[in-house]
């Protein structure tokens, strides 16, 4: 037995089905000793079709070519049962021409089933001879058997029945192998409809009419000859016809004649009839009957005529498709099934006889599939061919089915593609995550290249990388010093933060690790890490993290920093998701260097740009302010918008704002050399349009192309007069004290640089307790709002504020100005600066005013209205410097300039002594020598005084002092020290001011 095994096994794999039967049955023969065999495969109609034999002669074969699965022979037993059959035989009187017959019988439980009833050969008597038939399968499912008959030496031994299973699971195998039997090329089948069109006009087609009352049937020339009948032989009865029809299609045959007559329709039928030589050959015949007035046949007349050669096409195609790899069914126009390959049945789980006839939407598999039934049907009507992908939910295979409407049907192709759409799936998975991953790092550069700071960097990295890789937190560190500091971190509480913040070069430090080493470090789980990092055990735990990655940052291959990634649950990264870190980190590290460059040029132009500001805004009593200065929310430039506020003398301020146009250190140092010259030029006291032109010729002499806008107000607290000179600038806004908000009407002077003096000046009165709002463009345009709709914000949110008593807090109300018209969210293109100033007017009571003769009596006046007026303010203490400063510059006006002469006081937070006179003249201080008898005036005046000079006014001039209520120590100014200087190398003076008639001049 191992010895015709091992020959079989010897065999090429790919060799024709007929040669793999015909050494099957001659190794079972020869094995067995038996007589012959025979294999028979499953066929439609419930048959089983003999494909080959063995040993036996055709007179015992024939009759066994076509077999009934559900009946009682040896094969239909062992393919109905699925093992092994044992049948005996014994003899017959007479031989059966229908062919061997059987009585049913019980089947015994034995290793391989024996089967207890006698089988009748036609013409035998062999005793202890029997049939031995075991099954063939295809996958699961039995499609055939194989059968010997056995010699005298009675049922197979255990051993031949081993022997037996293991042939037929070489046979199984090799039938797998094989190509299609009788298998027709493409082109064939392809031309099967044309050729058998072809032969449908050469073949000879005979004539017949049964009269179906008497029985007779009449057969012309030609149907004589095809149906095998000599003349001589026909007795023109339906029984000539009976006799040379094969058994097996005579039932099928007469029963569709009868169902022809019975609904008054065609008779068509293909069956096989006995020829002259005694072989078998396929026709085809068709006919109508006809019926008398009552409706009852009389006579079937049709024709017939031969289809060998369409019928072995038919067979052959068949017999391929039978074979096909793919399942397959033919369905009618009623969705009826005609036939079902292997597979199909393999697939479906039903024969095909079970499958026969059934509608396709019956089928349980069908009811998985939503809407197949719609879409096949569809399809049908279309009379287009459909393909699509189905799913069966009980076994999770995907089949793509293939709908090929047809004129005389439907046919249906599917095909498991379960493998191939995972492999299609998977490929198209690895495509998406690799589009993805190309997606997320072509995003993450670019948020790094608009990175500029190194927050920046870190909220690209947080928004860009964590999300993807499901992390929960992120510290990034930078070396310096040999320390390592946090320069952004996402995810960690402060007290972490804290310990890892300045944290010393420490050796077993993961962060320390990855920096040294500069190779990525991954921690899969807190044991992991704790197995690594025992000294810094308790990290996991306080920062509740259970996986890391330590990306160390390398830039111009210099490492200079870490990223940490961490996950709040353990996490093993593959190496693809090590490798996309990594590549990320060098991304980080670039973006890093570059934004810590940019950090520390930035933090050196801020501290330039606050240089160039205001310290601080003055307290006055002319006036409270607050500020904001805004830098551009994009670049590190410097800009040019400034403020200021300027105290000067006679209760006045002057109030500027500012906007060198471009940003950059060019333009902050215009900016600070233009603050400098206002506050030069507002020292003179010029007026705010002469101011203007000085600030222009500046600009213009710079030799730039650079242009500047500025607003000056001069705000005096006497008169509450607002003098504003602009050039190129936006309006003040104006905030009276009901609310209301205006928008003075300025002529628009071109910037400075570009103007052409003379500026226009525009007084306004104020009322106590206005607001007056100072701003550079920022704050009211940029890309997405025009001027006038900002400067229609802004008085929005100044009424608001007045409204709802904001206002009364100046910080507060710049605080609301910034969220109204720069909201954090919005980054500005532009710098801007503004100034919020509340004025405030100097009342009469505190204001006093003389007019004073042109003649020498005019020093003794102005001691007397001095004394007089400071005793009412309760300020005796200051008399007798304010008399000597008053009648030393009374004393000069009337010696050296002309009238008309005025004195007047003031009590603000200091007291302002002035003396108007109708002269231009300006005094100067000179350096008086022991000899000289005058000179030292304005000395004088400068040692009394806090501080003094003069101004220009619209009649002349005004020579002015201030002094301060209080000393610096807390007491009161001195006048005894004052006399004294005074009358410095003179002895005339006795303590009394009203003989002195003149100042500086006397002396």
């Amino acid at each position: 037995m191992n010895a015709r095994l091992a020959l079989l096994s010897t065999v090429d794999p790919g060799v024709a089905e007929s040669e793999v039967f015909r050494l099957a049955l001659q190794h079972a023969v020869g094995e067995l000793g038996a007589l012959g065999g025979t294999i028979h495969l499953r066929g439609p109609m419930s048959a089983l079709r003999l494909v080959s034999a063995t040993g036996l002669p055709p007179v015992l074969t024939r009759s066994w070519e076509i077999l009934d699965q559900e009946g009682p022979l040896a094969p239909a037993r062992a393919l109905h049962q699925g093992s092994g059959v044992w049948v005996p035989l014994k003899s017959a009187g007479h031989a059966d021409p229908a062919g061997p017959s059987a009585d049913a019988a019980e089947l015994t439980e034995t290793p391989e089933t024996r089967a207890t009833a006698d089988i009748t050969w036609p013409g035998t008597t062999w005793p202890g001879t029997g049939l031995a038939a075991v099954p063939v399968f295809s996958g699961d499912r039995s499609i055939g058997a194989l059968t010997v008959l056995t010699g005298d030496q009675g049922e197979p031994t255990p051993r031949q029945w081993d022997f037996l299973r293991a042939l037929i699971a070489w046979t199984e195998e090799r039938m797998a192998q094989a190509p299609p039997p009788y298998g027709p090329s493409q082109a064939e089948l392809n031309g099967d409809r044309d050729r058998l069109r072809q032969a449908l006009k050469q073949v000879s087609v005979g004539s017949w009419d049964w009269d179906i009352r008497s029985g007779e049937l009449l057969w012309d020339e030609a149907a004589l000859e095809l149906y095998g009948t000599r003349p001589e032989d026909y007795t023109a009865k339906v029984e000539n016809w009976m006799r040379i029809v094969h058994p097996d299609d005579l039932a099928p045959t007469l029963a569709a004649v009868q169902r022809a007559i019975r609904e008054h329709g065609v008779f068509e039928a293909e069956y096989r009839v006995r020829r002259l030589d005694g072989t078998y050959g396929w026709t085809q015949a068709r006919g109508r009957a006809t019926y008398d007035e009552e409706g009852e046949p009389l006579r079937l007349i049709g024709v017939g005529w031969e289809s060998n050669e369409s019928r072995s096409a038919r067979d052959a195609l068949s017999r391929a498709l039978r074979h096909m790899s793919d399942g397959f069914l033919a369905v009618d126009d009623d969705w009826r099934i005609t036939f079902a390959n292997l597979e199909a049945e393999r697939t479906l789980g039903f024969s095909e006889e079970e499958l026969f006839g059934r509608v396709l939407w019956d089928l349980p598999y069908a009811g998985l599939v939503p809407g197949l039934e719609y879409r096949c049907r569809i399809a049908a009507a279309e009379e287009k061919p459909v393909g699509f992908d189905v799913h069966m939910p009980d076994t999770g295979r995907r089949y793509h089915l293939r709908l090929v409407p047809g004129p005389d049907g439907r046919t249906l192709y599917f095909t498991d593609v379960t493998e191939k759409r995972r492999l299609e799936e998977e490929r198209h998975a690895a495509e998406r995550a690799a589009s993805e991953r190309a997606t997320r790092v072509a995003e993450l550069t670019a948020a790094l290249a608009k990175a500029t700071t190194s927050q920046d960097v870190v909220d690209a990295v947080a928004r860009r990388v964590l999300p993807p890789f499901a992390a929960t937190g992120l510290v990034v560190q930078v070396v310096e010093d040999d320390r390592l500091h946090t320069v952004g971190s996402m995810g960690y509480p402060s007290d972490v933060l804290d310990v890892l913040d300045d944290c010393p070069r420490t050796p077993g430090d993961p962060l320390w690790d990855a920096i040294v080493a500069g190779t990525p470090t991954f921690l899969s789980s807190v044991e992991e890490f704790i197995s690594r990092y025992p000294e810094r055990a308790e990290l996991p735990g306080r920062a509740g993290k259970q996986a890391w990655a330590f990306l160390p940052l390398t830039a111009s291959g210099h490492t200079f920093g870490v990223c940490a990634v961490t996950f709040d649950r353990p996490r093993r990264l593959t190496d693809e998701e090590r490798t996309l870190l990594t590549t990320i980190s060098a991304l980080v590290a670039q973006a890093l260097e570059r934004a810590r460059l940019y950090d520390a040029e930035h933090t050196r132009s801020r501290e330039l740009q606050r240089s160039l500001l205001p310290r601080g805004l003055p307290d006055l009593p002319e006036c409270t302010a607050a500020a904001r200065y805004l830098p551009a929310g994009q670049g590190m430039d410097v800009g040019g918008d400034w403020y200021d506020i300027i105290p000067l003398s006679g209760g006045q301020v002057a109030l500027v704002v500012g906007d060198v146009m471009g940003h950059g250190l060019p333009e902050a140092a215009t900016m600070g050399r233009l603050r400098t010259a206002v506050h030069t030029l507002a020292d003179l006291e010029l007026p705010p349009d002469e101011i203007m032109s000085h600030l222009n010729d500046i600009v213009g002499g710079m030799g730039e192309e650079s242009y500047v806008t500025c607003l000056y107000a001069l705000y005096d607290s006497t008169t509450q007069i607002c003098s504003v000179a602009r050039a190129g600038h936006p309006p003040p806004a104006l905030v009276h004290p009901d609310g209301t908000v205006h928008f003075p009407e300025l002529a628009a002077d071109p910037p400075l640089g570009a103007a052409e003096p003379p500026f226009e000046t525009v007084e306004l009165h104020v009322p106590e307790g206005s607001l007056l709002v100072l701003y550079t463009d920022g704050l009211v345009e940029s890309a997405k709002r025009e001027i006038d709709e900002g400067m229609a914000d802004l008085a929005r949110l100044l009424g608001t504020a007045h409204e709802d008593g904001t206002a009364a807090d100046l910080e507060h109300l710049c605080d609301t100005l910034t969220a109204g018209l720069l909201p954090a969210e919005h980054q500005a293109a532009d710098d801007t600066a503004f100034l919020v100033a509340r004025l405030h007017a100097l009342t009469g009571d505190r204001m006093a005013s003389w007019p004073l003769p042109e003649d020498p009596r005019a020093a003794g006046q102005a001691r007397r209205h001095v004394r007089e007026q400071l005793s009412t303010w309760g300020l005796d203490d200051l008399t007798p410097t304010t008399e000597l400063l008053a009648s030393e510059l009374v004393g000069n006006v009337v010696r050296h300039a002309k009238g008309p002469v005025s004195l007047r006081l003031l009590h603000g937070a200091e007291l302002i002594c002035e003396v108007f006179d109708g002269s231009l003249t300006m005094p100067r201080i000179r350096r008086a020598t022991e000899t000289d008898e005058g000179g030292r005036g304005l000395q004088l005046v400068t040692a009394l005084s806090q501080r003094w000079g003069t101004r220009y006014t619209a009649t002349g001039k005004c020579i002015w002092t201030e002094q301060a209520l209080l000393d610096p120590d807390g007491r009161k100014e001195r006048s005894s020290d004052a006399l004294d200087l005074m009358f410095l190398n003179s002895g005339e003076f006795d303590g009394d001011l009203d003989g002195l008639p003149f100042g500086d001049g006397d002396l």
